[in-house]
């Protein structure tokens, strides 16, 4: 790898897209200060004729968190992506590709189709209500205590993430610069604290605009200059099926196949539609945004543009097998990691262009900083409205308020990197990010679902399916990663060549697994965590609602409820007499 280290022009095109696209954020959310803002957002109690304004107590406050509820569709939209795209779907996804074939490609059908769904099922309840949080929802429609519960879930997700958006950056750079991996996760979090700290949302989505821009640009050029390299689509399509990574249509219906057409169309949608709906860094961007109709345009922008950028990722694991199909890199030792594939590929495919390799980090780093910067604004929200005024009752002054959200961007940033010394000897950073972060997300999508579309559904049931839903989760997701470590599981990897490499190189030997002896439910695929979490929520709750004093639908305002079933409630559900002004007072205040 010496002949293919960093250059000046590396350093400093990666130092110049930094700075700019930092310096855009902080411009945008620090410096230029507008002086338009829109009316405090007001509910509205038909039946008494009252309104309650939601604010956080002050402008200042509303516009770091929520952009003043003004914020425009496009750059929002980019910001979306940039919530969700991170290293991890970077190097994860074209790994994916080159280790198991491109079943994972048809993910982008699941994509599209959860953009429709949550469209016309979730974001209208939310646009309706005009929530901060998605978590307020459930104390709208349940109680405090199953806000609560999901609050501290979602903050213990997001805080088990990070360090997987810091961590990937900083192998990246480590494996073409050789620079101190520990000495660049620093300067991530370093970097990614501040300009959240001085701008806030403004900040994160003026500065995820540059990044996104940076981060698109130098994957496409890496894989067009790449194809122009190659020996076309002809010769690309043709080794790919030789080495058995094209598969498109794999219906074995085994739940223990890690890629099957089954498990990646529902685990897919259940996985992408529960990071859309209860992520709060996602529901905040919506709600940042003026009305119902904006909130889908970004939502469809978002939709379009992430399922642009998952092809290109699994395209550019097409072209890396095509370039290592006879001298698998780990084989050879020349990478450490699996997922040091793509920085590898990208420094031998166009190293010798001057700074495209510089361009590329500085897209794996956008795309960290703007999912890291999104994380934490996204839990300091969640802690000031959900823990401490939801959960604890508090009513912090605009000082106070202050403190507590840049305390908890400080502490976040310092557990982020702690964390990262846990997560070293992982492999395969995506599917183990998925079965993470499915642990939460498919019972809070269960939660939501529960609430939007099972109109019986009560707080002792909710609860209940939510607790053993996620007991259940975690028990797999853990369990599963522990077989593997233990080395329990036998690999589902595809077979890689080393007949092309220089020295003395051997195909890495498989060690056959009796996997007869580890517990059937820790050999499922990541995939279907998910949606058991989900189906194990909606079941559970709605059959202990039932025997539980069901709610009385009656009682139900509609605004609760998804309009996709507006058409079965009862009238009086649509008369507003369920949301007194003191009701609202107890969920804003």
């Amino acid at each position: 790898m010496d002949s293919y280290r960093f250059g000046t022009v590396d350093y400093i095109v990666l130092v110049g897209m930094t700075i700019l696209s930092t310096g855009t954020g902080l411009y945008f959310g620090g410096i230029k200060k507008t002086s338009k803002h829109i009316d405090d957002v007001e509910l509205t109690n038909i039946a008494k004729g009252k309104s309650l304004k939601q604010n956080f107590g002050s402008d200042k406050i509303d516009e770091y968190l929520m952009g003043s509820r003004n914020m425009n569709v496009v750059p929002v939209s980019i910001s979306l992506i940039g919530s969700f795209v991170s290293g991890v779907t970077i190097m994860g996804i074209p790994s994916e590709i080159y280790h198991y074939g491109t079943q994972y490609f048809l993910v982008i059908m699941p994509i599209i189709l959860q953009g429709i769904a949550i469209s016309y099922i979730y974001l209208p309840v939310y646009s309706a209500l005009k929530v901060h949080s998605a978590y307020q929802y459930l104390e709208m429609r349940f109680n405090s205590s199953v806000r609560t519960i999901a609050s501290f879930m979602f903050i213990f997700s997001t805080v088990s993430y990070m360090p997987f958006v810091i961590y990937v950056p900083a192998l990246a750079l480590n494996q073409v610069s050789g620079l101190n991996s520990h000495l660049i996760e620093v300067l991530i979090v370093l970097a990614c604290v501040s300009y959240t700290l001085m701008g806030g949302l403004k900040a994160v989505v003026h500065t995820d605009v540059w990044q996104m821009v940076v981060m698109f640009f130098s994957v496409t050029a890496v894989a067009v200059f790449a194809l122009l390299y190659s020996n076309g689509f002809g010769a690309l399509f043709e080794d790919v099926e030789k080495g058995g990574r094209l598969i498109l249509a794999n219906t074995n219906a085994s739940p223990y196949v890690r890629h099957t057409l089954w498990s990646v169309l529902i685990g897919g949608f259940s996985y992408w539609t529960s990071i859309n709906v209860t992520n709060q860094a996602m529901v905040q961007r919506y709600m940042s945004l003026p009305s119902l109709k904006k909130s889908r345009d970004s939502l469809y922008l978002f939709t379009v543009g992430i399922t642009i950028f998952v092809a290109l990722c699994c395209f550019l694991g097409l072209l890396i097998f095509e370039k290592y199909k006879d001298c698998d890199p780990l084989s050879a030792g020349l990478i450490a990691h699996d997922d040091q594939l793509l920085p590898l590929f990208v420094v031998e495919t166009v190293g010798h262009i001057y700074g495209m390799p510089g361009l590329f980090i500085a897209g794996i780093f956008g795309a960290g900083l703007s999912t890291l910067s999104s994380c934490f604004n996204t839990v300091a929200l969640v802690f000031l409205e959900d823990i401490v005024r939801g959960c604890l009752k508090l009513q912090p002054s605009e000082r106070v308020s202050t403190i507590l959200i840049k305390s908890s961007i400080v502490f976040q940033g310092v557990m982020a990197f702690l964390l990262v010394f846990l997560i070293r000897e992982l492999r395969g950073v995506l599917s183990v990010c998925n079965s993470i972060a499915s642990i939460t997300a498919g019972t809070a999508l269960g939660i939501f679902t529960l609430g939007m579309l099972v109109p019986w559904s009560n707080t002792v049931g909710t609860a209940t399916g939510g607790i053993i839903s996620i007991i259940l989760a975690a028990w797999l997701s853990f369990g599963s990663q522990i077989a593997a470590a233990l080395g329990q599981l036998s690999s589902q990897m595809l077979p890689v060549s080393v007949e092309g490499c220089l020295g003395n190189v051997t195909t890495p030997q498989k060690h056959w697994v009796d996997q007869e002896e580890v517990f059937p439910l820790y050999r499922l695929s990541y995939h279907w965590i998910n949606p058991i979490g989900v189906v194990t929520t909606v079941v559970v709750g709605a059959l202990v609602s039932l025997v539980t004093k069901p709610t009385d639908i009656k009682t139900i305002n509609s605004k609760l409820i998804s309009p996709v079933i507006h058409r079965f409630l009862p009238r009086e559900c649509f008369r507003d007499l369920h949301f007194n002004e003191e009701s609202l007072k107890k969920v804003f205040k």
